[in-house]
């Protein structure tokens, strides 16, 4: 496939990989940097990273930069590492899907996501990185996730700015909506119809006792999953169930008129579904923040879960949907089972008439937690299990060992490439 090409609209099922990607870099008291790509060393085999990805059979990666490394200060850019990074896809014909956004700022930018030049900065950094690499590279996810991005920084007070509740979630939200328009309209002043944005949020789905005593928060959260990609596509009004929030915390008339006038659509609507950890249960009587604050209970919703969110994201938006990110952390038998299970929810629902055109494993190797970064202990005592190459701690690093979920996923993806 050229990067001019429309994958999506091939009529066929295309098989993705990813690489976990999240970049916090601020620390702080308590609080270590976290960077994915140094913990599990993707930094030093990165292009022996994009091979294994290749040998699996993935057509695409969903693949992050890492924006704070390559701007380093303010106006001070370094493509070195990033231009080999694309030149190694280009000659693997593996085809990026490259994240912009997945949690952190540069460390000059203060305030983070709530410094008010941010959606013009993000913005100026995604025109850059489209601008250098248009003769390669298509296809964009401006945010990755940016509901949780929006939690965690605005909500929660997890991460940086700190921000918390209602006025917190909703000055994130702003920003981060406000940037991921201005990064999608500068990548489309570039690329113009060769462009393929790839919007991407998180499943959240509630069960338990939701009609009940939390049926007033139940309501609030199955809105608010969906409240920035609505903002981005312009149908946030006063009809809208957040509406009322969103003006009682800094949102105005101009506000609704600007993302109302300046809508941006995705060519692909992409969502993230672990059945492990994306059905949260409510609890008669017990109350829970949320997040790895004050986590609630989880139930494993199966594929049941999974064909109702993909099914849900394709109603809403009218928009061909991807599975952008799904895996369990177990044993290989256990990843293989949910492969094989979610793949065949897919194709049925397919066969059903719906239009979901990628399936995404998550990552190509293990990973590590995020509460890595509020502890203390090693890098070993957040390993999650959940690639096709384990991560096995050696004299010389980190050793990649191949598993036969590499066997199982690279037998559905090659089906997948022979069938019209």
């Amino acid at each position: 496939m050229s990067p001019s090409e429309g994958w999506h609209t091939d009529g066929r099922l295309h098989f993705a990989l990813g690489i976990e990607d999240t970049f916090v870099p601020q620390s702080g008291p308590s609080e270590r940097a976290i960077d994915e790509y140094e913990l599990t060393e993707h930094y030093r085999f990165w292009s022996e990273d994009f091979g294994r990805a290749k040998a699996a059979g993935a057509e695409l990666l969903r693949w992050g930069v890492p924006w704070y490394r390559i701007n380093p200060a303010r106006g001070a850019w370094d493509w070195s590492w990033l231009d080999r990074v694309m030149d190694r896809l280009a000659e693997l014909e593996l085809r990026p899907i490259i994240d912009l956004l997945h949690y952190g700022t540069p460390l000059w930018l203060d305030g983070e996501f709530a410094n008010t030049d941010y959606p013009k900065v993000v913005a100026d950094y995604a025109v850059r990185v489209a601008e250098r690499y248009k003769d390669t590279v298509s296809d964009y996810t401006p945010v990755n996730e940016p509901m949780i991005h929006a939690q965690f920084c605005g909500n929660y007070g997890y991460w940086p700015p700190y921000l918390r509740g209602d006025a917190g979630l909703a000055t994130l939200v702003k920003a981060l909506a406000g940037g991921f328009v201005l990064t999608q309209q500068g990548i489309h002043e570039v690329l113009g119809e060769d462009a393929t944005f790839v919007h991407v949020d998180a499943a959240f789905r509630y069960a338990g006792d939701t009609t009940g005593e939390h049926a007033g928060q139940v309501e609030r959260l199955r809105a608010q999953r969906y409240l920035v990609e609505d903002l981005v596509t312009g149908t946030v009004h006063d009809g809208h169930p957040l509406a009322a929030t969103l003006r009682a915390n800094g949102f105005g008339d101009h506000d609704f008129a600007w993302f109302a006038e300046n809508p941006v659509r995705p060519d692909v609507m992409g969502v993230n579904y672990y059945p492990q950890h994306s059905t949260e249960v409510f609890e008669a009587g017990v109350h829970h923040l949320g997040g790895f604050v004050d986590p609630r209970p989880t139930q494993d919703d199966g594929v049941l879960g999974l064909e109702e969110v993909l099914v849900a994201y394709e109603s809403r938006y009218g928009v061909p949907v991807m599975l952008t990110e799904t895996a369990v952390t177990g044993s290989e038998q256990e990843r293989i089972a949910w492969l094989d299970e979610s793949v065949a929810s897919v194709h049925r629902l397919r066969a059903a008439g719906h239009d979901v055109v990628g399936y995404t494993w998550w990552p190509v190797f293990d990973m590590y937690e995020w509460t890595y970064r509020h502890a203390v202990g090693p890098r070993a005592d957040f390993l999650l299990t959940m690639g096709l190459w384990d991560l096995v701690e050696g004299p010389s690093g980190l050793q990649r060992r191949r598993n036969t979920v590499a066997e199982s996923f690279l037998a559905h993806a090659s089906r997948a490439q022979h069938t019209t």
